[in-house]
């Protein structure tokens, strides 16, 4: 089953060498990852001041700089990940650098019918 992996934290709480480190770490993490078959996707995100903030409003879309919501910790990356059940997803959430200065949110990822496959499981299936 695939498990989105979100990160949490505030933008603040690491300074560059710091936010180097986890980058470094979480490289680290994904390489595992890999090796184990679990790895999907992973990436840290640009801060939330280059975020932009899309609604549809009785059929007209409505544009704002910036996170919809103001929080104290903000959505930082993610991972996407293949894990057999919840434990073993929280297993690796845990693993995650940013659980240590932030919150990690495991969600399970629907299996929706009728969408195409995902680009990444197409190109390792042209590969083969």
């Amino acid at each position: 089953m695939r498990y989105m992996l979100l990160i949490y934290l505030d933008e603040r709480a690491l300074n560059e060498t710091e936010r180097e480190q986890c980058y470094a770490e979480s490289a680290k993490l994904t390489r595992d990852l890999e090796a184990s078959g679990q790895y999907l996707a992973a990436a840290p995100l640009h801060p939330t001041s280059t975020a932009t903030s899309v609604r549809m409003r009785d059929g007209k879309r409505l544009v704002t700089d910036g996170p919809f919501a103001e929080t104290r910790e903000q959505l930082g990356g993610y991972f996407l990940i293949d894990a057999k059940d919840l434990d073993e997803a929280l297993g690796i959430a845990a693993r995650i650098p940013g659980a240590r200065a932030g919150t990690v949110e495991v969600r399970p990822v629907v299996e929706l019918a009728g969408l195409p496959p995902d680009r990444l499981s197409r190109e390792l299936h042209s590969n083969v």
